[in-house]
């Protein structure tokens, strides 16, 4: 039997496919505190999935005397500047699953809220042509957990969102994947997911494949098609 492909696997990077949420929250605290203000750790996860735009509205909340342009500006150099020290910090599983993707013909994206120029830092570090397509937070109108940031992903792909499927890690980016109507799976990295309307959650994407993959889009795309049919 031939194995159903799905259209396009989409990638949120941050937390999901490189665990640099680390790198932000300790961008956040200096700048916070540069301007006589506190900032503390339940206050950086309420910024994890969240468009870079809103986040930095929160932080001009929290005393940031600087615009919203500079706040992103400052935060994304940092960050950047970890990644060029470092290099690219793969979550466990997520560098092998991607490569197997590629070697099959299977589309990518990356959908991420970072802004372009932090996207395509991550994706020329890496050691292989990842990703089809970069949607990024200066891309879009409305960012996560609007649907938009998906959508636009699979309509420059061709592809119908049903037929995709959208790994996340966190509850606002988990909210733009279901609601664009891909089959959404959540690998939680700081926030639990439990709730938010995740098709599947795996709690790593080591050892998982292609076929992995392929099952959870059968699973799911075939029961809600019979939930169709049954309605009344």
């Amino acid at each position: 039997m031939t194995r159903s492909l799905p259209a396009a696997v989409l990638w949120d990077m941050d937390g999901t496919l490189v665990d640099t949420e680390p790198y932000w929250m300790a961008a956040e605290t200096p700048l916070v505190e540069s301007f006589g203000g506190t900032w503390s750790h339940e206050q950086a996860l309420g910024l994890v999935g969240l468009g870079l735009e809103d986040s930095a509205r929160i932080f001009q909340n929290a005393g940031v005397r600087l615009a919203v342009h500079e706040i992103i500006d400052h935060l994304t150099d940092e960050v950047m500047r970890r990644l060029a020290e470092t290099g690219v910090p793969f979550r466990p599983g997520a560098r092998e699953l991607l490569a197997e993707l590629k070697a099959a013909g299977v589309p990518t994206a990356l959908v991420t809220m970072s802004m372009r120029r932090m996207a395509d830092h991550v994706v020329n570090l890496m050691d292989f042509d990842a990703f089809d397509l970069v949607v990024a937070g200066d891309d879009v109108e409305r960012p996560k957990p609007f649907p938009d940031p998906y959508l636009q992903a699979c309509a420059a792909l061709g592809v119908d969102p049903l037929d995709t499927i959208a790994i996340e890690d966190s509850p606002n980016g988990l909210r733009s994947a279901v609601a664009s109507g891909a089959v959404s799976l959540g690998v939680p990295l700081m926030l639990p997911l439990e709730g938010v309307g995740a098709h599947a959650l795996w709690p790593t994407l080591e050892g998982r494949t292609l076929d992995d993959l392929i099952a959870l889009h059968r699973t799911h795309r075939s029961s809600e098609n019979v939930t169709a049919v049954s309605a009344p």
